[in-house]
């Protein structure tokens, strides 16, 4: 029995003047259509929701249920792992096909951030670090990466022109996403050059090199094959999970090693190699996090990830474009909703469904990397068109 992606729902990103539950019930409806489902069809509802403080309605699952009164006793269950909360719930709702307690689950993702205000954005998401050690951090989450970054740069020389070409990359993909939080081409001058309007934010990270504080839901109805007629199908080819120690001080973050564990884990479950996949989703929150991340992934060697950015490997027209929907740098990071963006994104590309700005001349096989704190959560899924 395979699980595949049979439809989804998806919000722009950006400042929405919708709250919490109608973000929920947008998308859960949507995608409900999209896949030709009625709602008394589906067996389990699994949300992806950081909150952390951002709203002051918690225990959120059962807002789903809002969307289609069928909905009602079907269990639902919120679930959080920081800023991978949304691939936690595609993870578990694909589990429940598996173990065979459901035959269709509706997963949702959201998140409500920009009626913070910006003092307490950066303490809500500073509670995705190990406060012990790491709450006190000038500067917040931004914070945190800022000094991975600075290390990085000590360890192996100056490499902020390479992040600001990642930027510039992410923003010339973002402009093609109509539902991107940011659709500007700012071009690769803007992203490298630190002034009034690129302000640096943490070490050497500059405005441009950090995701924005973002509002946004996304929703995906799993299936197992042999129960549903819809008109499109992405097939679940693997999934993986590897949860690192949370204190930075117990590991070395420049490594990655829990975003190199959960993709070796997943190609080998699969059967696959790096060079199988058309394109990759990566958790770009910070710059520096995506340059980490094509080494973690084994795209160049440990210090050399400026090497994929000159070699083109990770444009659109590469050998393995990374991040065609914009990436968290310009689709936005509404915590809870990334992780099930990425997998709808993917499954738009594998099924010719992307805008036409967007599709992928080859999209075949894909695969994502959604992560939570600093390298802490990490979840990695493979995706294949069904043929």
């Amino acid at each position: 029995m395979n699980v595949e992606i049979i439809g989804w729902g998806h919000t722009r990103f950006g400042k929405s003047s919708l709250g919490i539950e109608e973000l929920i019930v947008e998308v859960a409806n949507a995608a409900l259509e999209h896949a030709s489902t009625p709602a008394a069809e589906i067996d389990e509802i699994v949300l992806g929701h950081f909150n952390a403080g951002f709203t002051a309605q918690d225990f959120t699952a059962a807002l789903v249920l809002q969307a289609d009164p069928s909905l009602r006793f079907r269990p639902a269950t919120r679930v959080e792992n920081a800023c991978a909360s949304g691939a936690a719930a595609v993870h578990m709702g694909i589990r429940a096909i598996q173990s065979g307690h459901a035959r269709k689950v509706l997963v949702v993702g959201a998140e409500h951030m920009s009626a913070t205000a910006r003092n307490e954005v950066g303490r809500n998401l500073l509670r995705a670090a190990y406060l012990r050690e790491e709450g006190d951090t000038e500067g917040g989450f931004a914070g945190l990466f800022g000094r991975v970054a600075d290390t990085y740069f000590r360890r192996h020389g100056d490499k902020s022109d390479a992040l600001a070409a990642i930027a510039a990359k992410n923003h010339r993909n973002g402009a093609d996403n109509p539902l991107a939080h940011i659709r500007n081409d700012l071009g690769v001058d803007f992203c490298r050059t630190v002034g009034p309007d690129n302000p640096l934010v943490a070490g050497p990270l500059r405005r441009t090199d950090c995701s924005p504080v973002s509002d946004g839901a996304a929703a995906l109805i799993l299936s197992s094959d042999t129960h549903h007629r819809a008109p499109r199908a992405v097939r679940v080819a693997a999934t993986a999970h590897a949860q690192d120690f949370f204190p930075a001080s117990r590991r070395d973050p420049l490594l990655m090693e829990g975003c190199r564990e959960a993709w070796s884990i997943a190609l080998a479950a699969a059967g696959w190699q790096m060079r199988d996949l058309s394109f990759v989703e990566t958790h770009d929150c910070f710059t520096i996090a995506e340059l980490l991340q094509y080494e973690a992934m084994g795209l160049a060697p440990y210090g050399r990830g400026s090497d994929v950015v000159s070699s083109g490997l990770a444009e659109p027209d590469g050998k393995l474009p990374i991040n065609r929907s914009g990436g968290l740098k310009a689709k936005g990071h509404p915590i809870g909703a990334t992780g099930v963006s990425m997998h709808v994104m993917a499954a738009m590309q594998l099924t010719g469904e992307a805008p036409a700005s967007l599709q992928l001349a080859r999209a075949d096989r894909a695969g994502i990397f959604n992560m939570g704190g600093l390298g802490v959560a990490n979840y990695v899924s493979l995706l294949e068109a069904r043929k």
